[in-house]
Protein backbone atom coordinates (compact mmCIF):
# COMPACT_ATOMS: atom_id res chain seq x y z
CA UNK A 1 0.00 0.00 0.00
CA UNK A 2 1.04 3.11 -0.97
CA UNK A 3 0.75 6.59 0.79
CA UNK A 4 0.62 9.93 -0.32
CA UNK A 5 2.95 12.90 1.01
CA UNK A 6 0.18 14.81 2.31
CA UNK A 7 -0.78 11.44 4.68
CA UNK A 8 2.63 11.59 6.02
CA UNK A 9 1.30 13.15 9.69
CA UNK A 10 2.32 13.34 13.11
CA UNK A 11 2.66 9.88 14.52
CA UNK A 12 2.19 8.51 10.81
CA UNK A 13 4.49 5.03 10.37
CA UNK A 14 6.11 4.52 7.07
CA UNK A 15 8.98 2.37 5.33
CA UNK A 16 11.65 3.90 3.16
CA UNK A 17 14.61 1.89 2.13
CA UNK A 18 13.21 -1.32 3.68
CA UNK A 19 13.74 0.70 7.33
CA UNK A 20 10.38 1.31 9.48
CA UNK A 21 10.32 5.65 10.31
CA UNK A 22 7.27 7.43 12.57
CA UNK A 23 7.19 11.30 11.43
CA UNK A 24 8.15 13.49 14.58
CA UNK A 25 7.38 16.88 13.40
CA UNK A 26 5.20 17.71 10.10
CA UNK A 27 5.21 21.09 7.74
CA UNK A 28 3.91 21.26 3.77
CA UNK A 29 4.75 24.08 1.69
CA UNK A 30 2.86 24.93 -1.08
CA UNK A 31 4.94 26.02 -4.01
CA UNK A 32 3.86 28.04 -7.07
CA UNK A 33 1.71 26.38 -9.97
CA UNK A 34 0.08 23.97 -7.89
CA UNK A 35 3.42 21.97 -6.82
CA UNK A 36 4.45 21.43 -3.01
CA UNK A 37 6.64 19.97 -1.16
CA UNK A 38 6.60 18.19 2.38
CA UNK A 39 9.27 18.40 5.00
CA UNK A 40 9.44 16.08 7.54
CA UNK A 41 11.55 15.18 10.81
CA UNK A 42 11.43 11.29 10.90
CA UNK A 43 12.68 8.60 13.61
CA UNK A 44 13.87 5.17 12.79
CA UNK A 45 12.08 2.42 14.72
CA UNK A 46 14.86 0.44 14.40
CA UNK A 47 17.67 2.42 16.01
CA UNK A 48 15.91 5.77 17.02
CA UNK A 49 18.06 7.87 14.31
CA UNK A 50 15.90 11.32 13.74
CA UNK A 51 16.91 12.82 10.23
CA UNK A 52 15.22 15.69 8.53
CA UNK A 53 13.71 14.50 4.93
CA UNK A 54 11.93 16.46 2.28
CA UNK A 55 9.47 14.67 -0.08
CA UNK A 56 8.20 16.37 -3.07
CA UNK A 57 4.05 16.28 -3.65
CA UNK A 58 4.15 13.73 -6.07
CA UNK A 59 6.63 11.45 -4.52
CA UNK A 60 4.90 7.56 -3.87
CA UNK A 61 5.65 6.56 -0.02
CA UNK A 62 5.10 2.68 1.27
CA UNK A 63 3.29 1.91 4.40
CA UNK A 64 5.20 0.11 7.06
CA UNK A 65 3.17 -3.47 8.73
CA UNK A 66 3.95 -2.33 12.40
CA UNK A 67 2.25 -4.34 14.83
CA UNK A 68 1.66 -3.70 18.67
CA UNK A 69 0.93 -6.48 20.87
CA UNK A 70 0.41 -6.86 24.37
CA UNK A 71 3.64 -9.11 25.66
CA UNK A 72 4.84 -10.21 29.15
CA UNK A 73 8.34 -9.69 30.24
CA UNK A 74 9.65 -13.25 30.86
CA UNK A 75 13.21 -12.87 32.12
CA UNK A 76 16.77 -11.93 30.59
CA UNK A 77 20.16 -13.99 30.90
CA UNK A 78 21.92 -10.78 30.30
CA UNK A 79 22.48 -10.97 26.52
CA UNK A 80 18.59 -11.34 25.62
CA UNK A 81 15.20 -10.73 27.30
CA UNK A 82 12.83 -12.77 26.56
CA UNK A 83 9.05 -11.47 26.10
CA UNK A 84 5.72 -13.55 25.16
CA UNK A 85 2.66 -12.91 23.31
CA UNK A 86 -0.01 -14.10 26.37
CA UNK A 87 -2.63 -15.30 23.40
CA UNK A 88 -0.72 -16.95 21.40
CA UNK A 89 2.30 -17.50 23.77
CA UNK A 90 4.89 -16.73 20.95
CA UNK A 91 8.04 -16.00 22.29
CA UNK A 92 10.36 -13.12 21.24
CA UNK A 93 13.66 -12.46 21.71
CA UNK A 94 15.21 -8.38 22.72
CA UNK A 95 18.84 -7.94 22.66
CA UNK A 96 20.29 -6.37 25.66
CA UNK A 97 21.65 -3.72 23.71
CA UNK A 98 17.98 -2.49 22.58
CA UNK A 99 16.78 -2.61 25.90
CA UNK A 100 19.42 0.04 27.35
CA UNK A 101 16.22 2.78 28.38
CA UNK A 102 13.58 0.19 29.25
CA UNK A 103 15.42 -3.26 31.14
CA UNK A 104 15.77 -0.60 34.72
CA UNK A 105 12.10 -0.22 34.60
CA UNK A 106 10.69 -3.99 33.61
CA UNK A 107 10.47 -6.84 36.56
CA UNK A 108 9.99 -10.57 35.23
CA UNK A 109 6.07 -10.96 34.47
CA UNK A 110 5.67 -7.34 33.60
CA UNK A 111 2.95 -6.59 31.13
CA UNK A 112 4.51 -4.23 27.78
CA UNK A 113 3.73 -3.07 24.45
CA UNK A 114 6.32 -4.50 21.78
CA UNK A 115 5.90 -3.10 18.20
CA UNK A 116 6.93 -5.55 15.85
CA UNK A 117 8.13 -5.05 12.12
CA UNK A 118 8.53 -8.52 9.85
CA UNK A 119 7.88 -10.55 12.87
CA UNK A 120 10.31 -8.81 15.05
CA UNK A 121 10.73 -6.97 17.85
CA UNK A 122 11.73 -3.31 16.94
CA UNK A 123 10.79 -1.46 20.25
CA UNK A 124 9.33 -2.12 23.46
CA UNK A 125 6.78 0.59 25.05
CA UNK A 126 6.52 1.05 29.03
CA UNK A 127 3.39 1.97 30.69
CA UNK A 128 4.05 6.10 31.33
CA UNK A 129 4.79 5.04 35.53
CA UNK A 130 5.76 2.13 36.68
CA UNK A 131 5.85 0.58 40.71
CA UNK A 132 9.21 -0.53 42.07
CA UNK A 133 9.90 -2.03 45.46
CA UNK A 134 12.52 0.34 47.05
CA UNK A 135 15.66 -2.23 48.33
CA UNK A 136 18.22 0.15 49.83
CA UNK A 137 17.10 3.41 50.86
CA UNK A 138 20.57 5.42 52.93
CA UNK A 139 19.23 7.92 55.70
CA UNK A 140 19.35 11.23 55.43
CA UNK A 141 22.00 13.43 57.38
CA UNK A 142 20.52 14.24 60.80
CA UNK A 143 19.41 17.61 61.06
CA UNK A 144 18.76 18.52 57.63
CA UNK A 145 15.11 18.70 57.68
CA UNK A 146 14.48 20.88 54.51
CA UNK A 147 11.65 19.91 52.49
CA UNK A 148 13.54 19.66 49.60
CA UNK A 149 16.38 16.78 50.50
CA UNK A 150 16.53 14.13 47.95
CA UNK A 151 18.74 10.88 48.35
CA UNK A 152 19.42 8.21 46.72
CA UNK A 153 17.23 4.93 46.40
CA UNK A 154 18.15 2.30 44.55
CA UNK A 155 15.03 -0.19 43.42
CA UNK A 156 14.39 -3.99 42.63
CA UNK A 157 15.45 -3.59 39.10
CA UNK A 158 19.00 -2.39 40.42
CA UNK A 159 18.57 1.56 38.92
CA UNK A 160 19.22 4.19 41.49
CA UNK A 161 16.25 6.64 41.54
CA UNK A 162 16.53 9.98 43.36
CA UNK A 163 13.60 10.17 46.30
CA UNK A 164 12.18 12.53 49.50
CA UNK A 165 13.45 11.82 52.70
CA UNK A 166 10.61 10.28 53.73
CA UNK A 167 10.99 7.01 51.40
CA UNK A 168 12.44 4.07 53.34
CA UNK A 169 13.72 0.81 52.26
CA UNK A 170 10.32 -1.69 51.79
CA UNK A 171 8.68 1.24 50.07
CA UNK A 172 6.69 1.13 46.83
CA UNK A 173 7.44 3.84 44.95
CA UNK A 174 6.32 4.93 41.51
CA UNK A 175 8.77 6.20 39.08
CA UNK A 176 8.23 7.94 35.47
CA UNK A 177 9.70 5.91 32.56
CA UNK A 178 10.29 8.56 30.60
CA UNK A 179 12.36 10.83 32.82
CA UNK A 180 13.41 8.22 35.67
CA UNK A 181 11.97 10.44 38.04
CA UNK A 182 10.41 9.66 41.59
CA UNK A 183 6.52 10.38 41.11
CA UNK A 184 4.73 9.08 44.81
CA UNK A 185 4.96 6.66 46.84
CA UNK A 186 2.32 3.98 46.35
CA UNK A 187 -0.43 2.75 49.11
Amino acid sequence: MALGVTDLRKGQVFQMDGVPYRVVEYAQKVMGRGGSIVNVKIKSLLDGKVLDKTFKGNEAIEYADVVNQNVQYLYNDGTTFFLMNEETFEQFEVSADDMVDQKGYMKEGDRVQAQLFDGRVINVELPKNVPLLVTEAHEVVKGDTTSSVLKDAIVETGITVKVPAFVKTGDVISVDTSSGAYRERVK
